[in-house]
């Protein structure tokens, strides 16, 4: 088996050019190219467990999301792996079904095989996390606030969102608009709910409490709530769906109550929808622009660029 110093005996170069090649660190094209040459040519593989000890860190980052079926996060997981593999990253997938017990078991895993570093969409905060990032570990979140860590973040006007979907069928001249949101608790569902409040208490609509629903972000959740508004003995006449999950099953029970009427606003893209979109409005976000600048801040962060963590709202 080839060794790092046949490598660079073959290319002419010293160990440490070799190594530098081999973390993607800049070096001069011509030494590159006889590197990569000798590589091929003497099918060298380099040990990363070995180089792992000897830089402290593995080659790793951990990509812990809460729902690996949902677009958004397949999206934002192709701007992180886009980041990650331009610096000889790789990526770890971990889906934690929004159970925060998961989470704690995926962040227990990263920090025993010495990740580089986390991305982390969190279903909630822990004393874990907490002491991970104590500790040292560098944790980007993503897409759900964490006010109790000190740690980089890339978040969306959750309350923006909301307002803006809602004015959106406000205009349309929609009078009793409901809205279907996330889990209690969960700021991205809560925040969202708010922008619907402020967006109907500033116009002509009625704001009635019993027109707010939550479940969970999945399309089940969104069609059952949809289902009980439709059967409402006052129905609302429009529905904003907070997430595109939820705006996924609005449809399906508008569909299987033939309630076309019934406007809907939903707040991302619907990839997989081919049917039954009249009348819908989008509050298009864009996931992998997320990812991209996530991972961007965990390098930096990585390098030693970065000092103060900082928290990256991301434009509409």
């Amino acid at each position: 088996m080839s060794k790092i110093s046949d490598v660079a005996r073959r290319a002419n170069v010293s160990v440490a050019t070799v190594s530098r090649v081999l973390n993607g660190k800049k070096v001069r094209p011509h030494y590159k190219a006889a590197v990569e040459r000798a590589i091929a040519e003497l099918e060298y593989t380099p040990n990363r467990t070995a180089r792992s000890l000897r830089k402290k860190n593995s080659e790793l980052l951990a990509l812990i999301i809460p729902d690996i079926e949902n677009p958004f996060f397949t999206a934002l997981a192709r701007g992180v792996e886009d980041v990650a593999h331009e610096a000889n990253l790789s990526v770890v997938l971990c889906n934690t079904d929004e159970e925060l017990e998961k989470q704690d078991k995926y962040l227990r895993v990263a920090e025993e095989e010495n990740v580089a570093g986390v991305i982390l969409a969190p279903c909630g905060n822990s004393s874990y996390l907490e002491k991970l990032v104590s500790n040292g570990l560098s944790v980007v979140g993503v897409d759900r606030a964490l006010d109790e860590v000190d740690i980089d973040q890339v978040t969306f006007d959750n309350h923006a969102l909301g307002k803006e979907a809602a004015l959106a069928l406000v205009e349309r001249g929609y009078k009793r608009i409901a809205c279907i949101t996330g889990p209690q608790g969960t700021p991205t569902a809560v925040d969202r709910a708010k922008g619907w409040v402020e967006a109907l208490s500033g116009s002509e609509a009625e704001l009635f409490g019993d027109l707010l629903k939550h479940t969970n972000f999945r399309a089940d959740g969104g069609e059952s709530a949809m289902l009980e508004l439709l059967r409402h003995p006052q129905p609302p006449d429009a529905v904003l769906a907070t997430n595109n999950l939820i705006g996924v099953g609005a449809l399906r029970g508008r569909i299987s109550m033939k309630e076309h009427g019934i406007g809907v606003a939903v707040i991302g893209d619907l990839p997989f929808m081919a049917e039954g979109l009249d009348g819908v409005d989008f509050v298009s976000l864009n996931p992998k622009e997320m990812g991209l600048k996530a991972a961007s801040l965990l390098l930096s962060r990585l390098r030693g660029e970065s000092k103060s963590p900082v928290h990256v709202i991301q434009p509409i």
